[in-house]
């Protein structure tokens, strides 16, 4: 299995022979992918019982000004 570095490099490699109308399809096919990680990330924040309603929760705090500065709480930081 190639590295994460060699593999961009092989693909680096094949874009570089292909006409632009394949390029296109190659395009298309990375935005695919791109958006199907997004939505399978949102699913799994989204599966996290309760963080729609911390995060809302921490939003409302935003709001009011209610924040309090990390280094209070992590000196050790």
């Amino acid at each position: 299995m190639l590295n994460s570095s060699d593999t961009r490099e092989q693909i680096y490699r094949y874009v570089e022979q292909l006409s632009q109308e394949r390029l296109v399809v190659v395009l298309d096919f990375l935005s695919y992918l791109v958006e199907r990680d997004s939505s399978d990330a949102t699913a799994e924040l989204l599966a996290i019982p309760g963080l729609l309603a911390e995060l809302d929760a921490a939003e409302q705090e935003a709001d009011a000004d209610e924040l309090t500065d990390w280094r209070v709480l992590r000196n050790d930081v």
